[in-house]
């Protein structure tokens, strides 16, 4: 399963970042057997686009799952619209992938 984290850096110690749509890094991380495979940084080319970044964003990533602290409403209709869930995380990024893995994030969708 791929899952896009929206982070303030570029490596797993960063934390979540505080939007989804204008965050500077995307952290994409391949989950399979409950343990983190393989991890890929993203810059986020598109943060300081006027309007609709949220739509470009979830068209630039392949995944399954979305964790961050907030969504706008756009970008909350896409993501539900190709049936991506999005989770609530906050903190380092490795500790917030690892709750998710624990099944102990709360769904926002």
């Amino acid at each position: 399963m791929k899952i896009a984290i929206s982070s303030t850096g570029k490596n797993l110690t960063d934390n979540v970042s505080e939007v989804f749509a204008s965050c500077p890094y995307f952290i994409v991380a391949e989950i399979e057997n409950k343990k983190i495979q393989k991890v890929e940084t993203i810059e986020n080319k598109i943060a300081n686009q006027l309007g609709q970044a949220g739509i470009s964003v979830v068209r630039l990533m392949a995944v399954k799952v979305v964790i961050t602290k907030n969504v706008g409403p756009r970008a909350l209709d896409v993501l539900n619209q190709f049936n991506i869930g999005i989770y609530a995380g906050d903190g380092m990024i490795e500790k917030v992938l690892q709750e998710f893995i624990d099944g102990k994030l709360k769904k926002m969708n």
